[in-house]
């Protein structure tokens, strides 16, 4: 009775983890040979793990990765690729997050730009940052509504402190003005100071002329390329691919910016 009270007790106080763990040593016959201070160790550890858990989970359901499967664990280093997977891994387990760099993803459609972004942005989230993913095409709606419904200036807040913004299939429709100005400010917001992934089929070489407006795509690739990590996917489209399919894989070959 006196166990179950304190079980109750520590749900209360929002302890699910050392509740957890304290559940688990009860019927742990080898317990018995612990000391006090050894048993609440592993019932402190257990709650700092739960905690961290539960926070990685949130992080990735804020994200809305469109692959949040993908890790860079899975990254596929086959020959023809052009990818050394200490390259990819150089990258993740560095500062670029802390420090507001750019990475620049490119290639055809199907070599895995996007599964690659996600799992830069997956990790990240496992390292405890926010991330969010938003697909460009779409993002002119999206400012149209906020614009609309009063909302924009809170969201522009909410994403400059988003520690990593990924922008998928940049260059593939036309964007007006409003969005480009927009844009801008979006950037403008993280320029050295919050990471930005972008992937793209359209080289970087033609960006410019896609922003349109000469002096908005000077302001907005000016930002972009401060501190910026470039990888060009090569192969063959894994789209089609069954295995690749389900958990499709990028590949990349890292340029020095």
């Amino acid at each position: 009775m006196m166990m179950n009270t304190t079980l109750e007790q520590l749900r209360s106080l929002k302890l699910a983890g050392m509740a957890t763990g304290l559940q688990e040593q009860l019927t742990q016959s080898g317990m018995t040979g612990m000391s006090f201070e050894e048993r609440l160790a592993l019932l402190v550890e257990r709650e700092v793990h739960w905690r961290s858990d539960k926070r990685q989970a949130r992080l990735l359901k804020a994200a809305q990765l469109k692959f949040p499967q993908a890790c860079i664990e899975d990254i596929d280093t086959r020959a023809g690729r052009g990818l050394e997977r200490s390259a990819v891994m150089s990258l993740a387990l560095g500062n670029w997050i802390e420090s507001g760099h750019s990475v620049l993803i490119t290639g055809l459609t199907g070599a895995g730009k996007t599964w690659l972004a996600c799992a830069l942005a997956q990790y990240a989230c496992r390292r405890g940052h926010t991330a969010l993913y938003q697909r460009v095409p779409r993002l002119g709606e999206e400012l149209r509504i906020r614009h609309g419904n009063g909302s924009f200036g809170k969201w522009l807040i909410a994403l400059a402190k988003t520690d990593v913004l990924l922008l998928d299939d940049w260059g593939m429709a036309g964007i007006d003005s409003q969005t480009r100005a927009d844009l801008l400010e979006i950037i403008d917001d993280r320029a050295g100071n919050k990471a930005t992934i972008i992937t793209s089929q359209l080289p970087i070489e033609h960006w410019h002329a896609w922003i349109g407006d000469a002096t908005i795509a000077d302001a907005i690739l000016d930002r972009v390329m401060q501190k910026n990590h470039r990888f060009n996917l090569m192969g063959e489209s894994l789209r089609g691919n069954t295995k690749s399919a389900a958990a499709p894989k990028g590949e990349a070959r890292q340029k020095a910016a």
